[in-house]
């Protein structure tokens, strides 16, 4: 990674420069998955051997009622446990869902960026927006892809990077950025998203235990989140230009992996904006339809229950195959406006391409989803997460003092089991009833899990999509590593958790509404 060479470096740099520089030594992220695949593996017998188990209340998922359950250390080295590792490898790899999800927005994804599309999009983006603007922009955007689950990851950190190249900063800058924004802050948007249905149902079933007539709505959390987008917008933004570009100094496109294309003109030939006016007739269209599927009461993309079409709707659940749709759509238009893809053949060929792009990742995910399965089997997560918010239950502190110790909980339970709605399914029943009783809304309570589920994401390796970010930054700079983007990652950690926190006390000192 390329460092600034004139300017003297702070206490932070070098700190920063020390974490990657220990974090570039480790192995390759197979082998680090491997080694604590062994370590759960070991883990498990000991504890299973010494009894460690656990009881508790929580929510069921199918039928919404509270029951008591004991979960106990699983281990990974008796005849069940062998048994499971051995006929699960290939589930375990099938049901890892970051597998599918890649693989379909590539789908779109290869041909947008094999006809140009991409490349045009963010040199139009470059062009139209101030300089000091872009950092703001895709930090908000980045945020706001929450709405469409995992794509973010997917879409807006590559495209981040790029954007930056284009300016003519440093790319790894621009990951950074993207990933901040689209993990760190993955709980909140301006919309409703399917991830809220689920959380305000566990919610509403943890606060009947106290008070059956007391029930939030979808958007009981929307004035807090919108207030969060705006606020951590500006944080990503701050601590993109005033941290971690000044660290990583002046690009050098040397440093980028073979065949990785560094040149970014932002200025738009004559077929690049015949291309774009042909996109966007063909995004035009895709509205078209999709308004025809989504607008009428009988429209098939709604609850067919319902009738709802934000919130849990077969249009909000699959959001991924209308991004998936609009980069073919726009990809393959733009292609035959810019003579660059014009053929169905050609639009193959662009999909083979980038999906052959992605031979380590899909290896890398495979080893990660045996690591991920291995430990769910083993319950240590479970273990953990209940002994740390039985302590905190058992604290006799203030409302206050406790939704916070509530948020510092919540964040390192994140490092190992980073599932928003599993872990919420374990807190909700205990946490919620427990504030009630001193007169905290269950408003409050899921607020304080969505500051502490988010800013974690963007730095635990169990996270499905850092790896994928390092592969992200190792087209830039063939030297980066896990260290590389720990140390990126870690400003943006430490102060969303802080500064976030801190909004949210005030929020609460001031009694300020959570939603409607």
């Amino acid at each position: 990674m390329s460092k600034a060479s004139t300017a003297p470096k702070t206490t932070m740099q070098r700190f920063l420069d020390g974490v990657e520089k220990v974090g570039n030594m480790v192995p390759h992220p197979v082998v680090i998955f491997l080694i604590l695949i062994a370590i759960v593996i070991a883990l498990s017998a000991l504890l299973s051997l010494f009894g460690a188990a656990v009881t508790f209340e929580r929510i069921n998922a199918d039928t919404h009622e509270i029951e008591t359950a004991t979960t106990e250390i699983r281990s990974l080295l008796n005849a069940d446990g062998i048994r499971f590792m051995y006929v699960s490898l290939v589930p375990n790899f099938m049901a890892f869902t970051a597998v599918g999800l890649m693989i379909a927005a590539m789908i779109g994804a290869g041909v947008a960026e094999e006809s140009g599309l991409v490349t045009a999009l963010i040199h139009k983006l470059v062009i139209v927006s101030p300089r000091w603007a872009l950092t703001y922009i895709l930090a908000f955007v980045g945020i706001l892809a929450s709405v469409a689950a995992d794509a973010g990851y997917l879409v807006l950190i590559p495209l981040a990077g790029i954007a930056y190249l284009a300016v003519g900063r440093h790319p790894l800058a621009g990951l950074a950025l993207g990933f901040a924004a689209v993990a760190g802050a993955f709980t909140v948007n301006m919309l409703i998203k399917p991830l809220d249905t689920v959380l305000v149902e566990f919610t509403n079933d943890a606060a009947h235990l106290v008070d059956p007539s007391t029930s939030i709505g979808l958007a009981s959390n929307i004035w807090f989140s919108i207030a969060s987008v705006a606020f951590l917008t500006v944080i990503i933004a701050f601590i993109s230009d005033r941290m971690i570009e000044p660290r990583l100094g002046a690009y050098r496109p040397q440093d980028a992996a073979a065949g990785t294309t560094t040149d970014q003109s932002t200025m738009l030939g004559e077929q690049e904006s015949r291309g774009l006016r042909f996109a966007g007739v063909g995004l035009l269209g895709l509205i078209v339809v999709f308004c025809l599927l989504t607008i009428p009461s009988w429209g098939p993309l709604r609850n067919p229950g319902t009738g709802e079409l934000i919130g849990d709707s077969p249009f909000m659940n699959g959001l991924i195959g209308l991004i998936v749709l609009m980069f073919l759509v726009t990809g393959w238009a733009y292609g035959i406006g810019a003579g660059t893809l014009r053929t169905l053949t050609e639009v193959v060929g662009a999909i083979e391409k980038s999906i052959k792009s992605m031979g380590g990742t899909i290896f890398l995910f495979f080893i990660l989803s045996q690591f991920v399965a291995y430990f769910t089997y083993t319950n240590i997560g479970t273990v953990m997460a209940l002994s740390l918010s039985g302590v905190l239950q058992a604290a006799n502190i203030g409302a206050l003092p406790l939704l916070l110790g509530f948020i510092v909980v919540v964040a390192i339970i994140d490092l190992l089991l980073t599932g928003a709605i599993a872990k919420w399914a374990i807190f909700a029943p205990v946490f919620v009833p427990l504030l009630m009783q001193l007169g905290v809304e269950p408003e409050a309570v899921l607020a304080a899990y969505r500051v502490g589920d988010s800013p974690m994401n963007a730095i635990t390796p169990l996270n499905a999509y850092f790896a994928l970010v390092v592969g992200f930054a190792q087209k830039y700079d063939k030297g980066a590593g896990v260290g590389t983007i720990v140390s990126l990652m870690l400003p943006y950690v430490v102060w969303l958790f802080v500064l976030w926190t801190a909004l949210f006390a005030i929020w609460q000192i001031l009694g300020l509404p959570w939603g409607i």
